[in-house]
């Protein structure tokens, strides 16, 4: 909970125990309820409404009455035990399904973050029904120095369309996420990017089937505060929903991954799929070449466009290796629980020439075992001359790689990691992450990919 959410639901707690226990309603114990209705208020004014706070605002104002009209809150005991019960699900509710936070990162840059709109001319749209151009969405995030003016940017934008999108997928009711309009972040939105001696190596993530750009801002905040630009891409149908800036909502199109197809069909399905993300990347590269050249960009002259990583997550994990598998601007690659079936015959047969590396969670290398995806990977394993390792984390599920689980503390229950503590899955994670880039596009020294870490006893590392 928040601190003004906090300290009015206190207020509340210690006045009904107070009542519980038999205790004489003394002056101080009377003002209790008027405190946590002037801290409630403040709340809304200063962190904003949230459906989960509303049983506590109605506890708030019924024992706020009562004091107004000097009737002392002195019931029976069985009366001063509903109270309590009642008093449960009231705090319990915004505990467990709090503003999430997204933490700090650990380099030295602030960081900042802007979203442009791209249209590719020469790509038709294939999933939208229209005669029209492709069109999606990045999200950049980049070393940022500030000025005093600049805001925190929302963790994701348009909040309001989707949350009930999201919910939509988790098959939560629709305004059962409504809080995620609330939460932001550390980078600052449009902050100037920082000058520099030298140019930023650049890092492309692409998202999962019904992912969305921002799903692993943790992610791209971090590397953005070591001094890497990071874009992430809004595959347009592809994405769990998308808002473009006139307003169109284009959601997400499930004949692109057609599920329940027969093999042939869903894999002609997914190769098609995974070309046409392959060819965001690609144009979000040609994109940001432009703008590296362009004297009114903010990425004048910023970007290193000879160290280019990329790496995504499950579908876009397929995407990702499509791309470096055709695409010599890749220089390195990793994939996290990536989905193989998209993936071309000829990159599944050469595999990539990049240095490569891949994470798995439990729950999708080992407990799907022998999987079409898994048996895909081995086989592209072996052609991955490349190839630096791969980490496999015990206890850990398919979102563990993403944002999902700061949703809630009760987020294994919903089916959004695994058992394994959060925090350290994004310590592990973040530092591989990071490592991988750092020795790929920067030279830097390190010995996490010579074979299993003794810092990381619950993954599994193999070449």
């Amino acid at each position: 909970m928040r601190p003004l959410e906090s300290t009015g639901a206190l207020f509340i707690v210690f006045y009904i125990l107070w009542a519980l226990l038999g205790r004489q309603q003394t002056t101080i114990t009377r003002t209790l309820p008027v405190a946590a209705s002037v801290f409630l208020l403040l709340h809304l004014i200063v962190e904003k409404y949230r459906w989960q706070m509303i049983p506590l605002y109605i506890l708030a104002l019924l024992f706020g009455l009562l004091v107004i009209l000097n009737r002392p809150f002195d019931p029976p005991r069985w009366l001063a035990i509903t109270a309590t019960i009642a008093l449960i699900p009231a705090v319990a509710l915004p505990i467990l399904l709090p503003v999430p936070n997204v933490p700090r990162a650990s380099g030295a840059y602030q960081v900042g973050t802007t979203i442009y709109t791209l249209t590719d001319e020469s790509r038709a749209e294939i999933y939208s029904g229209q005669d029209e151009a492709r069109r999606f969405k990045i999200q950049i995030w980049y070393p940022s120095k500030p000025r005093p003016s600049d805001k925190p940017a929302p963790w994701i934008a348009r909040a309001d369309i989707f949350s009930p999108a999201i919910s939509d997928l988790l098959k939560l009711p629709p305004f059962f996420l409504d809080h995620l309009a609330l939460v932001q972040t550390p980078a600052l939105q449009d902050a100037p990017i920082a000058p520099s001696s030298t140019q930023y190596p650049l890092i492309v993530f692409s998202h999962g089937w019904k992912g969305f750009a921002a799903q692993n801002t943790v992610q791209a905040i971090q590397l953005a505060s070591h001094g890497y630009v990071v874009v992430a891409l809004q595959h347009t149908y592809g994405a769990v929903t998308t808002v473009f800036d006139d307003g169109t909502i284009a959601p997400n199109n499930p004949d692109a991954l057609p599920d329940g197809e027969p093999d042939e069909i869903y894999d002609t399905a997914a190769r098609k799929l995974a070309n046409q993300w392959a060819g965001d990347i690609s144009y979000a590269l040609d994109f940001l070449a432009g703008e590296d050249q362009d004297t009114n960009s903010p990425f004048h002259k910023a970007l290193d466009l000879t160290r280019i990583g990329v790496y995504g997550h499950s579908t876009g994990g397929g995407a990702a290796i499509q791309f470096c598998g055709t695409d010599s601007r890749c220089k390195a690659l990793l994939g996290m629980d990536p989905f193989m079936r998209p993936v071309s015959l000829e990159v599944l047969a050469s595999g990539t020439p990049q240095p490569s590396f891949f994470m798995f969670s439990q729950g999708w290398i080992a407990d799907m075992g022998n999987s079409k995806s898994n048996n895909l990977f081995h086989k592209f394993l072996i052609h991955d001359a490349n190839n630096m390792g791969v980490l496999t984390i015990e206890g850990a599920k398919h979102y563990d790689f993403s944002d999902l689980p700061m949703l809630s503390p009760i987020a294994s229950q919903l089916g959004l990691k695994g058992p394994i503590n959060g925090q350290r899955v994004t310590t592990i994670v973040n530092d591989y992450l990071l490592s991988f880039f750092d020795l790929t596009l920067r030279g830097q020294e390190t010995t996490l990919f010579n074979g299993p870490s003794p810092k990381y006893p619950e993954t599994q590392f193999s070449h």
